[in-house]
């Protein structure tokens, strides 16, 4: 604010001098010479007149009046020169300068936004706080209202106008536009981040949920492909879960939803304050589930296929122990059991890699040696199901601290290559 005050007295001083100078060094008035050249005017204008009239035939003695208007303008010549120059008085100047500063500073403070100026630097002086409060950082976590909101956004703006290269200050930018349902602003931001860092799993996060509120054609499709990108990298992204599983919800495929917020309560434990609301979700998806089964059961007419089941029973469970694997889980002598933590019990592809195709979390009271027997529906995706597996390896962890994601200090075992509907061993043996 200071360099705009300094540049707007500047102008004004401008101002000031295009009326003072004028007035103060005033003009010289030659009155001598604009007497003669008035007299050198009507000379000529006079002559002029007279050729006129004597080619009429309205003068005969036209040289004798020539004569005359000579001798009149040499009477007439200035006998000296005397030149005069108009001053001002400094103390006269004094009115207009005022009505100058008057006028300009008048019709600023009427039409120019000044107090729109001001907020907006106070807004941008108030981010650091603002931005702490939005994170609770602050000792009263007091929340912050729409007001509060609303100058975050405009600091943000500012601060991302003269610094367009930080990706966190657009996701959050992003964020503050997604909870004010400003779903334009929120996409752009959301947009503007993943390009700068595409790798961020948060950025990834936040593009695909600005993407789903968009509601604009392939959005969906881009999100989808954003979401499965971070389960990917981390398979235990609950945010990322959730956000599956309402798409899936939203997109009529319930058996995917409701195999997405089953894996979200593996990991996030029985004791999590989520688990109710993941319940009350798959319930309403198995509601619905049932329903279009039931339905499409009534159109094919599979009432007539019900007296069949009982002859298929056999064959079905024969089948179904095919598509499973049995693991016994055993301890080493010298394993020390924490006082607190899980069991999970995970499933991965015969070439080891990290990311589980199924998974079952256990409480740490369970007794050993345990024989557990997964199938595809403990598979933490529904695209890739543990039946889609013809080899596999069992890991046993015993969860030290809860968290899924910290391995530091947990004990663990690995079995060797089995088939898909065989049993296998592990043994809990080896520390991270």
């Amino acid at each position: 604010m200071t360099l705009f005050w300094i540049i707007t007295a500047v102008l004004v001083l401008i101002a000031m001098a295009f009326f003072a100078i004028p007035m103060l060094y005033g003009k010289e008035y030659d009155d001598v010479a604009s007497r003669d050249e008035l007299n050198k005017a009507f000379f000529k204008d006079r002559i002029h007149e007279l050729e006129n009239e004597s080619e009429e035939g309205l003068v005969e003695n036209r040289q004798e009046l020539v004569s005359e208007l000579q001798q009149s303008l040499l009477d007439d010549l200035p006998q000296g020169e005397v030149k005069k120059s108009v001053h001002v008085s400094p103390a006269m100047l004094l009115p207009g300068i005022i009505l100058i500063v008057g006028i300009c500073y008048g019709m600023y403070a009427s039409v120019g936004g000044i107090k729109k100026v001001e907020d907006w630097h106070d807004a941008v002086n108030r981010l650091p706080e603002l931005s702490k409060r939005l994170l609770g950082d602050n000792a009263a976590n007091e929340p912050l209202s729409d007001q509060d909101m609303a100058d975050l956004t405009l600091a943000l703006r500012t601060k991302l106008h003269d610094d367009g290269d930080d990706p966190m200050g657009w996701l959050l930018l992003g964020r503050i536009a997604m909870s004010n349902r400003d779903g334009e602003t929120a996409e752009m931001a959301m947009k503007r981040a993943y390009e700068l860092n595409p790798m961020d799993s948060d950025i990834q996060l936040g593009y695909a949920q600005s993407l789903m509120l968009s509601g604009k054609p392939g959005a969906s499709d881009t999100a989808r492909q954003l979401l499965r990108t971070v389960i990917k990298h981390d398979h235990t992204n609950t945010q990322a879960l959730s956000l599956l599983a309402f798409d899936a919800f939203e997109q009529n495929h319930f058996k995917e939803a409701i195999a997405y917020w089953t894996m979200m309560k593996k990991l996030i434990g029985s004791n999590d304050s989520r688990v109710p609301m993941l319940d009350r979700s798959i319930e309403r998806a198995q509601s619905r589930l049932d329903a279009d089964n039931k339905a499409m059961a009534i159109v094919n007419g599979a009432e007539a296929a019900g007296a069949v089941k009982a002859d298929a029973a056999p064959k079905a469970d024969a089948e179904q122990a095919k598509q499973q694997v049995t693991a016994t889980i055993s301890l080493a002598p010298d394993v020390v059991m924490p006082k607190q933590g899980d069991i999970i019990i995970s499933v991965h592809s015969a070439d080891g890699a990290p990311m589980p195709i199924a998974a079952v979390k256990l409480p740490l009271t369970t007794k050993f040696p345990l024989t557990i027997t997964l199938t595809d529906k403990d598979s933490m995706m529904p695209q890739r199901k543990l039946s889609s597996l013809s080899e596999m390896l069992i890991r046993a962890r015993i969860d030290s601290d809860g968290n899924v994601m910290t391995k530091q200090g947990d004990w663990y075992g690995e079995s060797q290559k089995v088939m898909l509907g065989g049993d296998t061993k592990v043994l809990i043996n080896k520390q991270y």
